[in-house]
């Protein structure tokens, strides 16, 4: 079909409007089904590179041929959340939107600009990742629908080349800081490193907050992030994978530096699986022979497949516009709940991106992608989890995440002792937050 798409340009001029009055949050009196034809609109970003929300819509419209999704095009990265916020200030925004950061939630929420979708959770099944921390004072406003959790790629015949054993789903990080140094040495090759992390505060503080026992963001203290700290700077120290310098100023992407060969393994989330397939079948990235296995562990407590190990991710979550007109709300819940559902979760897996709901058929379903590796562990790892959120919903998340923004970069570069960044950041947050 043709389907109708609207362009969003980006709003910098609406980034002073708040939220709050944009609409009430609190459900209407019960919706009727609609009789008829229906039109509901789905914001989204980037078509030509996410093609998550045509095919969800697609995939809707076709189980229900007298609905149509309309999808509504804004700018991706940071840009969606200022032009989304400028669209529900001036009610013209989508019926459904997706809530891209999670850190942001709780604003959208106590702004009034999501509807009451408690009962849409209460049909979806328990196991969708990231349902239950959407809840807020007992009720929910938005709904996973996809749940990224990061994950251990390596490349095999590098670890071959180096004679380091494959990861088998034991590791701790201090197994895969020692497996580091031996492929650096034993690849011996000058541009090429054991391992390669981003530049993101994620690829420490999200381990970090998810694995470490008692950790919590909004507690105050964050030593909980030393010793991953201390670990990364070390193997930057050694040479076991580049350092944050070379990382932020030569503007390296884990894609390529993983890609083109130049790290034998990295973190990173299960979205990568998609992205490293379509860019060895285009030539992007070289041929060779990859693996997952789950991330490296806090300790021996949560490693091999008897176990399930802790991550972190993100979910991805859809909420309805308290502002939507009444008579497509049902429309829209039946919408939210196929999208969060087995159904949209069969549909994203047939294109490689990880839905919420994880079962066996979504498995099969990404283990049958031509380039998806078969072995035992690399299906372990995508299916077994505990995937903890980087951005755990409450009011001082986004804030406090600036300031450890802030530790990350003063840590990774050394221009601050781990010590004394974490307590200047401790101060910040008792100071500036809350």
């Amino acid at each position: 079909m043709n389907r109708k798409i609207i362009t969003t340009m980006g709003a910098a001029a609406a980034a002073s409007l708040v939220l709050a009055g944009c609409g009430g949050g609190d459900s209407p009196s019960e919706a009727e089904e609609p009789e008829g034809p229906v039109t509901i609109s789905l914001a989204g970003w980037d078509f030509a590179s996410t093609p998550e929300f045509e095919t969800l819509a697609t995939a809707y419209e076709d189980q229900n041929p007298d609905v149509t999704v309309e999808l509504k095009e804004y700018p991706a990265g940071e840009e969606y959340d200022t032009a989304l916020t400028a669209d529900l200030a001036a009610g013209t925004a989508p019926d459904v939107f997706i809530v891209k950061n999670l850190k942001n939630y709780v604003t959208f929420q106590e702004g009034g600009t999501l509807l009451d979708i408690s009962d849409v959770a209460a049909e979806l099944d328990p196991a969708t990742g990231g349902l239950e921390p959407m809840a807020v004072d007992g009720a929910t406003y938005a709904v996973p629908y996809r749940q990224d959790s990061w994950l251990l790629y390596y490349n095999k015949e590098l670890f071959d080349q180096a004679g380091v054993d494959h990861p088998d789903g034991s590791w701790t990080w201090d197994d895969y800081a020692d497996a580091a140094a031996e492929l650096t040495e034993g690849i011996g090759e000058k541009d090429v490193t054991g391992a390669y992390l981003h530049g993101w505060q994620s690829t420490v503080q999200g381990f970090a907050l998810a694995q470490t026992p008692g950790a919590s963001l909004d507690g105050g203290d964050f030593s909980f992030l030393a010793p991953y700290y201390e670990r990364q700077l070390a193997m930057q120290d050694e040479g076991s994978q580049p350092t944050y310098a070379t990382v932020t100023t030569n503007e390296l992407a884990y894609q390529s530096q993983f890609g083109t060969q130049k790290a034998a393994m990295t973190v990173m989330g299960s979205w990568y699986i998609g992205t490293l397939v379509a860019e060895q079948a285009s030539g992007d990235a070289d041929e060779f022979e990859w693996g997952l296995a789950p991330a490296p562990q806090f300790d021996e407590s949560t490693t091999g497949t008897d176990n399930t190990p802790v991550t972190f991710g993100d979910p991805t979550t859809m909420g309805i516009n308290a502002g939507i007109d009444e008579a497509k709300i049902a429309t829209a819940k039946d919408f939210l709940t196929f999208a969060a559902g087995p159904d949209g979760a069969a549909a994203l897996a047939e294109i490689g991106i990880t839905p919420a709901l994880i079962d066996e058929t979504v498995a099969d379903t990404v283990f049958g992608l031509e380039g998806v590796p078969q072995d035992d562990l690399s299906r372990f790892a995508y299916t077994t989890h505990e995937t903890l959120p980087e951005n755990p919903v409450g009011p001082n998340t986004s804030a406090i995440q600036t300031i450890l923004g802030d530790l990350h970069s003063a840590v990774m570069s050394e221009s601050e002792s781990v010590d004394d960044a974490i307590a200047d950041a401790q101060e910040r947050v008792a100071n500036e937050v809350g």
